[in-house]
């Protein structure tokens, strides 16, 4: 009770900075978003569905204290009602787990039929001298270069399918940025997880012949030693970009036990604001295929985003009209016999108010057992 009596009060307070004078509101800011979603799953048309539904709420809160120093929190408050929720206890204990060094994820209500989950995912206070940025606190590193998988993104692995959570995780970390001149970047990082695993490293970044170019090195979840590269830049019209990463086992330091990712993208945005987007991702230790909820959610290590040696993924977005976009996208796993096949239509149904449809199909054939599941979403939702 005394929980949720504090998370009331938090939000009651944050609610009311709306009201504030023009000149408070320069010193404070409040957005987000609220949504509705409902699901179905289901491995064919004639087989049973599994029917859920998601309330999502959203609130991004920060306070200017001077021109350099900057809090910010920002949480996220879902209500799950369904089929799920109703199969067991286990689906809300998974939606509960906090994965970093401060637990800040709570199932306020919980019961049969439903439950609602607060977590805070942004959590830092941030100072800026000079050249000098420091940012202590959950928060989001993100180092990749690509679009669909990032072996740099070493402190915040994500999944491309999980397309309704587009703030993607944070870290409990320490963060310094130093910036040399006004194309380059030295970021040193240190964090740590809820089993103390701790990662920590530096990477260097900067501008050459049109491309940012990037060089990394550390220590990963308190097992690797992590190096890597990345890039993005453009030749003509194409945009280049690719990323790769060694992950060495710290104890088999001089064998060859070691994971390496590769990946490389292409896209292309047309006059008529369509996009066409290649990206192919190479592992020679992809990582085995029997957790497919942690490959869908993406809370999985960064060294773990490869089930198939060589993955190919394409994805096309056409605008129909200036208020309706649609995209098709598609993943192959060779190594499983496997693709993933998707759909999406997104449409403005007023100012700040937009409804989307998802399709997400996934087939596999290993041990002689083909795998297959559907998911459907649709979703309303508004952005204050």
């Amino acid at each position: 009770m005394l929980k949720i009596l504090k998370i009331s009060l938090f939000l009651f307070l944050l609610i009311n900075f709306k009201s504030y004078s023009q000149e408070s509101l320069k010193r404070f800011s409040l957005n987000g978003y609220v949504s509705t979603m409902q699901s179905a799953i289901f491995d064919s048309l004639s087989g049973p569905f599994v029917i859920d539904n998601l309330i999502h709420n959203r609130l991004n809160f920060k306070a200017y204290v001077n021109s350099r120093i900057t809090f910010a929190t920002e949480l996220r408050n879902r209500l799950f009602i369904g089929d799920m929720v109703r199969s067991g206890p286990t689906y809300a204990e998974m939606t509960a787990d906090d994965p970093g060094w401060v637990d800040l994820s709570w199932n306020i209500l919980n019961q049969p039929s439903f439950f609602l989950n607060t977590t805070i995912d942004r959590l830092w206070a941030d100072f800026n001298y000079g050249k000098v940025q420091a940012r202590i606190g959950r928060q989001r590193i993100n180092w990749g270069q690509t679009l669909v998988w990032n072996p740099n993104d070493i402190f915040n692995a994500y999944s491309f399918f999980e397309f309704d959570y587009i703030e993607r995780p944070g870290s409990d970390a320490v963060r310094i940025q130093y910036y040399p001149t006004f194309s380059s970047a030295l970021d040193l990082a240190v964090k740590a997880d809820y089993d103390n695993r701790v990662t920590a490293a530096a990477l260097y970044r900067f501008n050459k012949w049109g491309y940012d170019i990037q060089f990394l090195s550390g220590y990963f979840n308190s097992e690797d030693f992590v190096a890597g590269a990345g890039w993005s830049g453009a030749f003509g019209s194409v945009s280049f970009r690719g990323e790769i990463s060694w992950f060495q086992p710290v104890k088999h330091f001089t064998d060859s036990t070691g994971t390496g990712l590769f990946t490389i993208g292409f896209d292309k945005a047309f006059s008529n604001n369509s996009m066409l987007q290649f990206q192919f991702m190479y592992s020679n230790n992809p990582a085995d295929y029997n957790d497919f909820l942690s490959f869908y959610s993406g809370s999985i290590s960064t060294k773990e985003l490869a089930f198939s040696k060589f993955t190919p993924f394409g994805l096309y977005s056409y605008p129909v009209t200036p208020l309706l976009t649609i995209s098709v996208s598609g993943m192959l796993f060779p190594d499983l016999d496997g693709y993933f096949a998707g759909s999406s239509l997104d449409f403005s149904l007023a100012e700040n108010v937009d409804f989307s449809l998802y399709w997400q199909h996934f087939r596999s054939d290993t041990n002689n057992l083909t795998s297959r599941m559907n998911l459907g979403f649709m979703r309303i939702k508004y952005s204050f």
